[in-house]
């Protein structure tokens, strides 16, 4: 064994180290999240039902006045408010709105339920958590905020991530369920623990400029496997961390996920259940579009359902069940090179191409200065310009090369997503419409690089 591949190996059982620390950390995090949970659970069960009012106090008739002169409303529609409960599964972008005005409105109990914690790039968002809330368990940040907004509401919070071993025990304890995450498995989870435990749930997403909104499992209407039978591709799901979102835009469709919700509690009813609200920011435009309906054949509300029970959902979804960036794996080991590795290429003074295949927008928030920028849309579509650029740089680093080595691309983005599709590219481009090359993907993107090689690098 040479120097070089004793050096590589040592890097890599550093890394690998360091990664079970890391999962180490997460089990123990789990664990005391399970142990928070069990006892939670043993606060709501007995819960089964809000006791009823008979009518309303000068206190509350003062604090919801506004809404009780309503005709649409009324003294009865408080009323149901105060005896529903509800659960926020997702405590950010959609979730925070969402239970500020529900706890406003003054519905009977809320649950809040939240895996993460505050960051500081939830902050333009999520707008029940604060500066001093970061490290904090998000279910707890916004419980708190809730409950100095309106104490009379009972709030409980769940610091833990649903699965199909918990999800139907927690939503059998309430009315009403709100989906606010912002990933695949948790959506098909929470729908079929929806169907089975019959409840309606409504549910809202939020990506760049873009919003929709619709009721699910309500008054006879379609579920989400009625309308989405089988899953998307993992590389082709993108959530904010990776496509951005303009924090008003949640905000936006947190507050008609509050619309809809207090609709049905009070008893008004929601209009929602067989139609698809879509929000255009750019242009401030709603529309409606019908959807079809409740499906014979559905797998889990239709006449011969196949699921029966809560399965493993991140499987059958091929992704995990986090509103983080997702790690995709579309190359091999012998295709990807860790951040470590590119170093010592570059301590080497190696010849080779630093290909970022970002967008033009995250470019310019940041950028290793000799890396070359072709956006992965441009490398897909084979834009002749683009492509040419490659073509001369290529071109470029063969004349430093001696003999017939092949010109090394690495290529970069963000979080090691978008490098290892463009890599997929640039394989199939090799050889006809660039020339020969050798190119492998960077491992965790610029993130990667700023964690382990450069704390001093930008991270956003």
């Amino acid at each position: 064994m040479d120097a070089h591949e004793e050096k590589r190996l040592k890097e890599l059982l550093n890394e690998k180290e360091s990664e079970i620390v890391a999962l180490k950390k997460r089990l123990s995090h789990f664990e005391k999240s399970k142990s928070i949970t069990q006892e939670l659970f043993e606060k709501v069960m007995p819960l089964t039902a809000l006791e009823a009012k008979a009518s309303l106090t000068n206190e509350e008739i003062m604090r919801y006045s506004r809404q009780l002169i309503l005709p649409e409303f009324g003294v009865q529609g408080q009323l149901n408010l105060s005896k529903t409960s509800v659960l926020v599964v997702g405590c950010g972008g959609l979730g925070c709105p969402l239970a500020q005005y529900l706890a406003a409105a003054g519905i009977g109990r809320l649950g809040l339920l939240d895996y993460d914690e505050v960051e500081l790039s939830n902050l333009h968002r999520q707008v029940l958590h604060g500066e001093k809330n970061q490290g904090q368990a998000k279910a707890l940040s916004a419980s708190y905020s809730v409950k100095r907004l309106n104490p009379t509401v009972e709030c409980v919070p769940y610091h833990l991530q649903l699965s199909s071993e918990n999800a139907l025990q927690l939503i059998e304890q309430y009315d009403i369920v709100a989906d606010c995450s912002d990933n695949v498995p948790t959506r098909y989870l929470v729908n079929d623990a929806c169907v089975l435990s019959g409840k309606p749930l409504v549910s809202a997403s939020a990506l760049r400029m873009e919003g929709q909104l619709t009721v699910y499992n309500y008054s006879g209407g379609p579920c989400y496997r009625c309308l989405y039978p089988v899953p998307p591709p993992p590389e082709t799901v993108t959530n904010c961390s990776d496509g951005g979102v303009l924090g008003v835009v949640p905000g936006i469709m947190g507050c008609l996920q509050a619309l809809e919700v207090l609709k049905i509690a009070s008893g008004h009813g929601s209009s929602c259940g067989q139609q698809l609200v879509m929000f255009d920011a750019l242009e401030t435009r709603f529309r409606s579009i019908k959807l079809r309906p409740k499906q014979a054949n559905c797998a889990v509300c239709g006449e011969n359902p196949s699921v029966t029970q809560l399965a493993d959902y991140e499987t059958f979804c091929g992704s995990a069940a986090t509103d983080k960036c997702q790690k995709l794996n579309l190359l091999s080991r012998d295709q990807r090179i860790t951040v470590k590795e590119y170093k010592s290429v570059l301590d080497r003074t190696d010849p080779h191409i630093l290909l970022d295949v970002r967008p033009d927008v995250e470019v310019n928030i940041c950028h290793l200065p000799f890396s070359l920028n072709i956006p992965l849309s441009s490398l897909e579509e084979r834009k002749s310009d683009q492509i040419q650029l490659l073509r001369d740089r290529i071109s470029q680093l063969k004349q430093q090369m001696a003999g017939d080595c092949q010109p090394a691309v690495f290529v970069i983005c963000k979080m090691g997503n978008f490098s290892q599709k463009a890599v997929k590219v640039l394989e199939e481009m090799s050889g006809s419409e660039v020339d020969q090359i050798t190119v492998k993907d960077i491992c965790g993107g610029l993130m990667a690089w700023a964690n382990i090689v450069d704390p001093t690098f930008p991270q956003y």
